[in-house]
């Protein structure tokens, strides 16, 4: 349910469906080009900017490595600052993330970012007007990170980070519809970083970095003090959610946890509400973090989140500093 099957293959949908990705791959190649000939000018906030982001559509990991970024940054001794779009807010202004913030108004990976990352996190659909708002209300803050957003150029940026899904990789390499593109895969070779979440095709990118996504404990929705680890499911009845790009990765990571479980599966960025859940009845529900920010509201004891880490090759965090130090001293 979270991305079209079509998009893995070359079958008969994605053909037929192929002469609107050839629209769609020729508006892309223009607005590249409008933007390399200087048809359209970036504008730079003035503090360095990481992107995180994918050349395909669907969750990659990327908010898992944006959190990591933020937290590694803030160990250095940086100040950083996060630029989200806020995907299905119901506001498109500039405006700041509160760590209790509602999904509905901020959307659901900018309120996981707030409530993890420890620096500032904004919204809004103008990433060039977030970072001047964040920069005004944050003046400490001297590196922005833009989470997801790869394809905003308006933004200048000194670090780009693509993100893949070594589950899915690009698909069946067609733009959308027919495929999952975005971009095309040449736009691979013009980041700073590739990185791989999973080392399931790492071979065909021999130059990328491995990420993998870990967690062992649970975190109770109601109770968020209260913390389990995976022995605590054995004997019990358990349903996992997810509403993410790829859901069978994380019902697999329950599989290799120990955790076993009835699997079901929402679109990804689905609004939860309190029947969705009502299925399981009065068994235990794990659910993502990303899906747990979305149902904290109607939460009972029995609901729980996988608390996941991102832990990217070391050589990325050394790559970016690298290029920080570069910026410091141009």
């Amino acid at each position: 349910m979270a991305t079209p099957t079509h998009w893995q293959h070359r079958g008969a949908i994605a053909l037929l469906l192929l002469p609107l990705a050839a629209v769609y791959a020729a508006v892309v190649a223009l607005r590249r080009a409008a933007w390399r000939n200087g048809l359209l000018t970036a504008r730079h906030p003035g503090v360095p900017v990481i992107v995180v982001g994918n050349i395909t559509a669907g969750g990659t990991g990327k908010t898992p490595l944006t959190l990591w970024l933020a937290q590694f940054l803030r160990r250095q001794g940086r100040h950083p600052g996060i630029l989200s779009r806020g995907y299905g807010a119901s506001d498109t202004h500039a405006r700041a993330v509160p760590p209790d913030g509602s999904t509905g108004d901020y959307g659901d990976e900018p309120c996981l970012l707030a409530q993890r990352a420890g620096c500032p996190v904004w919204v809004g659909t103008d990433r060039v007007a977030v970072a001047r708002a964040l920069l005004a209300a944050h003046p400490q803050t001297d590196v922005l990170i833009s989470d997801d957003g790869l394809q905003h150029y308006r933004l200048a940026r000194d670090f780009e980070i693509a993100v893949i899904d070594g589950a899915r990789g690009l698909g069946n390499g067609w733009p959308l519809p027919a495929g999952p593109l975005r971009e095309p895969a040449s736009r691979l070779a013009e980041v700073d970083a590739v990185v791989i979440n999973g080392n399931d095709a790492a071979h065909a990118w021999p130059q990328a970095l491995v990420m993998e996504l870990n967690g062992a404990e649970f975190r109770n929705l109601l109770q968020p003090q209260r913390i389990v680890e995976a022995a605590y499911f054995k004997g019990r009845r358990v349903h996992a959610i997810a509403g993410i790009g790829n859901p069978q990765r994380f019902f697999s990571q329950l599989g290799r946890l120990g955790v076993s479980c009835m699997p079901r599966a929402f679109a990804d960025h689905h609004a939860y509400t309190a029947e969705d859940l009502a299925f399981a009845g009065g068994d235990d529900i794990v659910m993502t973090e990303k899906d747990a920010v979305k149902c904290t509201g109607f939460a009972n004891a029995r609901h729980w989140a996988l608390v996941i880490d991102a832990e990217p090759d070391p050589r990325l965090g050394d790559i970016i500093l690298a290029r920080l130090a570069e910026n410091s001293h141009g």
